[in-house]
């Protein structure tokens, strides 16, 4: 699964400490996360769509390899 939370941290004009904190993970589970290393729980990635305020699919999408 990819995403681009990266693109919507730009966006939003957050580090990935800020939004760590937002969410209540660590700095480097987002940064697992935008290296694709870790796939997100359900609750985890609606956290992160609604702190955006965008659709789950908005930011994870599957690969042609998923």
């Amino acid at each position: 699964m990819k995403n681009n939370i990266k693109v919507q941290r730009a966006i939003h004009d957050m580090t990935q400490a800020d939004l760590a904190d937002k969410i209540g993970v660590s700095r480097q589970t987002i940064n697992a996360m935008e290296k694709n290393k870790y796939v997100p729980s359900t609750v985890l990635s609606l956290k992160i769509a609604q702190l955006f305020k965008v659709s789950v699919e908005e930011i994870f999408f599957l690969d042609e390899n998923d």
